[in-house]
């Protein structure tokens, strides 16, 4: 994985703001014009949008407010709920944060130094294996003077919308990020490794071993600093509390000790248990160790004060584990391998090719001869993705050492287009 950082669009950042400085203007970006054009494609929003610098918002305006925190995210009017639960993941790292919002002290504003302060700001995303530093003004859509898009608890506090707009410029415009995946922002976060888990096909709810190993996985997963997050398909409100069609950001993973005196009950000493935030900032979890429910009383005060439980409608939520396999569909888990520790790194660059030929399925070897051909002893695949429409695939394998052949593909044959495989080991 690469490690240096290439300007979107050649805007370079300390150039830019150079510039700015000496000219004592402020920052206005012609590749993401404060216009229509970066707000929609297709359905504009309702209202009059006005574009506002943080200035003009609040008299007192900071990238953060008393440190940054999963809780400081709320999802504005597009659909972007997957982004804003990726983000509230990203709050809770600060290895990875400091890297997509890098020397946050320098680009803050500083009251000290007002004419050092010139409307500019850049993020970094790992965009196709290579890190990509985004620039952005800090003209932010508005109507009625409030933010329309994502937004901090506090009105003085804009890391969240300028990160935002930042990736809104990376794809296109903000609603451009109406829909996606939750795993797919972490991965531009951090260059992550992306599995997803179908929760309602492995029917990990109905199986009890299924559910121990699942719930082992994603504590190890917590545990090593990779990040989840879980959805449930198709969004009115369950009375439940849950809503359908919505990403969801997991905060903790966790075994959760009972009273001595529960013990036998139970017959464990420990609850799986899972915490999860929603990027609303609320609508909660209305069940079983709900924030107020009578569950807690089986828990010491010393156990819920180290879990940090509060009875707010903030968005965040315990669930048992059990319960949670039950009602979610899916959870998209990120790896966030280190190379330079437990895992070998294989990274391969590749692109689909179409010649003119009436039979485009079949093989070409006089179009490869400069590739070595091995004869494989055996045609059998050993593992197999299955086609799907998603930006990435999974596949894990137990492989015995041998010499195995990858084969990225598409559905259909003769299409074009650019790809990248990433294989990853823990053996030499």
């Amino acid at each position: 994985m690469s490690s240096s950082v290439v300007a979107f669009k050649n805007q370079h950042y300390a150039e830019l703001r150079r510039d700015c400085i000496q000219k004592r203007r402020l920052f206005r970006d012609p590749e993401f014009p404060a216009d229509d054009s970066s707000v929609f494609y297709k359905e504009k929003p309702r209202g009059v949008v006005e574009w506002k610098r943080p200035g003009e918002i609040t008299y007192d305006p900071h990238l953060f407010v008393d440190g940054i925190s999963s809780h400081d995210l709320n999802q504005g009017k597009v659909g972007d709920c997957w982004f804003v639960a990726a983000s509230s993941c990203l709050a809770l790292k600060p290895n990875l944060w400091k890297k997509v919002i890098p020397e946050w002290r320098k680009q803050d504003w500083d009251p000290q130094h007002p004419e050092n302060y010139a409307g500019i700001f850049h993020f970094r995303f790992w965009v196709f294996g290579q890190w990509t530093d985004v620039v952005v003004d800090d003209r932010l859509p508005t109507i009625d003077g409030n933010l329309i898009y994502c937004h901090s608890n506090s009105k003085s506090e804009f890391w969240s919308a300028l990160l935002e707009k930042a990736y809104a410029k990376l794809y296109g415009c903000y609603e451009s990020l109406r829909g996606g995946y939750t795993g797919d922002a972490v991965v531009d976060f951090s260059g992550a490794v992306f599995e997803p888990i179908n929760l309602e096909k492995e029917t990990f709810y109905k199986d009890q071993e299924k559910q121990n190993n699942l719930f082992e996985k994603l504590l190890k997963v917590h545990e090593r600093g990779g990040i989840i997050s879980c959805g449930i398909k198709a969004e009115p409100h369950l009375e439940n509390g849950l809503v359908k069609g919505h990403a969801y950001a997991v905060t903790a993973v966790k075994r959760v000790h009972l009273r001595d005196e529960l013990v036998a009950y139970f017959k464990t000493g420990t609850i799986p248990m899972i915490r999860m935030r929603n990027p609303w900032g609320h609508k909660e979890w209305k069940g079983p160790w709900s924030d107020s429910s009578t569950e807690w009383s089986k828990i010491s005060k010393a156990v819920r004060d180290s879990l940090h439980l509060t009875v707010e409608d903030d968005g965040e939520f315990w669930m048992s584990f059990r319960d949670w396999c039950r009602h979610f569909s899916y959870a998209h888990v990120c790896h966030i391998a280190d190379p330079s520790q437990t895992w070998n790194e294989a990274l391969h660059f590749g692109s689909w090719t179409r010649h003119d030929d009436p039979h485009r399925n079949r093989e070409k070897v006089a179009l490869n001869r400069e590739h070595m051909f091995h004869r494989l002893p055996s045609r059998e695949p050993v593992g197999n993705t299955g086609f799907t429409s998603d930006r990435s695939v999974f596949l894990r394998c137990n492989l015995p050492q041998g010499r195995y052949v990858v084969i990225p593909s598409t559905y259909h044959p003769g299409e074009e287009g650019e790809f990248m495989l990433r294989i990853f080991t823990n053996v030499d």
